[in-house]
């Protein structure tokens, strides 16, 4: 029998052994490393560090409950020290998961946390630090307790997110590791705490950071029960398996305005640091600019802007995060006639903004606030079922609503 094969067969042999040579790199290149991606953010301001119980004059350990979005097993904590005019040294510093409504850990679950291979960390004044990972089963949706001991120190001004609506707790000394704070005093801010992030394995995981100011912080929302709108927002991705691996991030701060400083730096200025800096950002969602249509009113004319000032300034926020690969949605800015600073002049801007933002290219899409909170038969101001009282606010149910809304089709890879 003759060994030799036909030249026909040998030239298909060939092309099957080409293609498969081919094609073994392609499918290596396409498997993508595990990444970080944030499930847990706020935007820090400056605060002097004045109080009943201020920071510095003696040893103590700050307990600070988060509520995260994305579950993982690994994770890592940024601190912050950008608005700090003092090194910050963090001698201790632990992470476990939380009992509700307590400073109790679940001691199963406890690590303790170093930078860099070192337990404690001294933090320049204007930069931030980065924890090495810990190994902690994070169930999505949960709460977690970080334990920062600070000994005694100069501490002037204390970067910090200032309505957490979160209660944490204060205690003497170095007690990172016990399973409750006996005698802790409550507190409702995130101190020098930035932002959690986990380590996802899945290739499509990312995080989505909402950017405004006080209606996307939660203001008026009920204490300790997780009612923001984007809150709820997390809720539902995390009960969609085709959104599951999406983390939610807020960096909404009350007061905020978009082109001049109010309670923190104006949006066009902390964009980098409270946006393109956090792990695994895919999305952006912008809602600001009351605050900018309604100071003028409440300071007699101070810092008068127009609908095409913020236009101009929702544009810049796009493009910078446009040029990072960040899908951008707005949202319209919901009612507010009836609030103590509306005014017609006001509600004309407003007006303005929103349809830009429905009709705009320079947007990947848009979510609709406005429309789902107006009272039909008066849109300027919020369905009274929404509204907190002040007329400026939504309340719980308001917030739902806004956050069951959204079209989570946005979230995906087609445009």
């Amino acid at each position: 029998m003759n060994s030799r094969l036909h030249p026909a067969r040998l030239a298909a042999l060939l092309l099957v052994a080409l293609s498969a040579s081919i094609a073994a790199p392609q499918a290596q290149a396409s498997t993508e490393p595990a990444h970080w991606v944030g499930t847990w953010a706020a935007a820090p301001v400056p605060t002097p560090n004045t109080g009943a119980t201020p920071l510095g004059p003696a040893d103590v350990t700050l307990r600070q409950i988060v509520h995260v979005s994305l579950g993982g097993s690994r994770v890592r904590i940024v601190l912050s020290n950008e608005f700090g005019t003092d090194p910050l040294t963090i001698a201790a510093a632990h992470i476990a998961l939380s009992k509700p409504s307590t400073s109790e850990i679940l001691l199963a679950s406890a690590n303790a946390l170093t930078f860099s291979g070192h337990p404690s960390i001294t933090i320049p004044p204007g930069a931030i630090a980065v924890s090495d990972p810990a190994n902690l089963t994070l169930p999505a949706l949960s709460d977690v307790a970080i334990s920062l001991f600070l000994p005694a120190q100069p501490i002037h001004q204390v970067t910090q997110h200032g309505l957490a609506l979160q209660t944490s707790y204060m205690a003497s000394g170095n007690v990172v590791g016990e399973k409750q704070l006996d005698d802790a005093k409550t507190f409702n801010s995130w101190k020098f705490l930035k932002a959690v992030d986990v380590l996802a394995e899945a290739p499509a995981s990312a995080a989505i950071v909402t950017f405004g100011d006080s209606i996307t912080d939660g203001a008026r929302s009920t204490e300790d029960t997780n009612r923001r709108w984007p809150d709820i927002l997390a809720q539902r991705l995390q009960a969609d398996k085709k959104t599951a691996g999406l983390g939610v991030l807020n960096e909404g701060i009350s007061g905020n305005r978009v082109l001049h400083d109010g309670w923190g730096p104006n949006a066009l200025a902390r964009f980098d640091r409270d946006v393109l800096t956090q792990a695994g950002v895919k999305y952006l969602i912008l809602m600001e600019s009351i605050n900018d249509i309604g100071h003028p009113i409440d300071h007699q004319g101070e810092e008068l802007v127009s609908a095409q000032d913020l236009i101009a300034g929702f544009t810049q926020l796009a493009e910078r995060a446009h040029i990072h690969g960040i899908k951008v949605f707005a949202a319209t800015l919901t009612p507010y006639e009836g609030a103590k600073y509306a005014s017609a002049s006001g509600e004309a801007i407003r007006t303005a903004v929103n349809t830009w933002i429905r009709s705009s290219s320079a947007l990947d899409g848009v979510i609709d606030f406005d429309q789902v909170t107006r009272d039909p038969a008066r849109p300027g101001m919020f369905l009274p079922a929404y509204d907190c009282g002040d007329h400026l606010h939504p309340g719980d149910a308001g917030y739902k609503a806004m956050g069951e809304s959204i079209n989570l089709k946005l979230f995906s890879e087609k445009k």
